[in-house]
């Protein structure tokens, strides 16, 4: 909101609920963005993209398509989807940690976190507690598949089964879901993403970052410096993103190159 506020009042403008459906590219840039905005399609121009969706929409947005292979890497990729049910509690004394890992094999729920543990302000009502019960699965899958009520049910029954809260506690939840979260890394995917990258860096006017944009199980850090960086080759420095990586441990002291 406050990154927002600064690009407004710079006079710039910030689009969302927008969904691009195709980037055209001319010679070794790409032109235009056609994005739908509710029932409108509008063809946004620029001298600059930089990409965070998932690689297999990227390449299959581009107009015209690029050479087979490309699209063939695209397509083999895949990805592990998660859904995360969000409880409100009428408490706010459950426990004190951030969040917690779940290796118990008798319940669904992979992680819990405690949001008002982050920051008070993640919780509008202090006398009461927000939750988000996170679980790995597949599309489709028998979690996937379940209904938001059935979920938020669940939820509220494993936090009880945990002992880290009464399933009597909740008084509302709501799930959202995120097809495409984990990149896998299977035996294939180092081909698969070099050969994509390789026609990626023919688009001279095109960056892509985070964990999606570069196929890379990155953490925040990793996602937001590969955008600040992108950032700032927009405005004439020169990183390599693809030399952001799990290896690097104090991001915050990475030097310009």
């Amino acid at each position: 909101e406050r990154l927002r506020e600064r690009i407004e009042g710079l006079g710039g403008l910030v689009r969302t609920d927008a969904e691009v459906v195709r980037l055209r590219r001319a010679g070794d840039r790409v032109t235009a963005a056609e994005v739908r905005i509710g029932g409108q399609t509008l063809e946004i121009s620029a001298d600059h993209f930089i990409s965070s969706m998932p690689l297999t929409e990227l390449v299959r947005r581009l107009d015209p398509l690029p050479p087979d292979a490309v699209v063939e890497a695209a397509d083999a990729l895949s990805y592990r989807a998660f859904i995360i049910v969000g409880l409100i509690l009428g408490r706010d004394d459950l426990f004190p940690d951030n969040w917690v890992y779940v290796h118990s094999a008798d319940v669904l729920v992979g992680r819990i976190q405690n949001f008002g543990n982050w920051s008070s302000e993640l919780v509008p009502d202090p006398q009461t507690a927000s939750l988000g019960l996170e679980y790995f699965c597949d599309v489709g899958d028998s979690i996937w598949s379940r209904s938001d009520q059935a979920l938020v049910e669940l939820a509220g029954k494993e936090l009880q089964q945990l002992g880290l809260g009464r399933s009597e506690d909740v008084i509302d939840g709501v799930v959202f879901r995120q097809p495409q979260a984990y990149p896998i890394y299977d035996g294939s995917y180092r081909e698969q993403v070099a050969t994509i990258r390789e026609f990626l860096g023919s688009l001279s006017n095109l960056q892509t970052i985070g964990r999606n944009g570069m196929h890379r199980y990155n953490n925040m850090d990793h996602s937001m410096l590969t955008g600040l960086l992108a950032s700032r080759n927009v405005l004439g420095e020169r990183h390599d993103l693809w030399r952001v990586n799990t290896e690097q441990s104090y991001y915050e002291e990475i030097a310009a190159e």
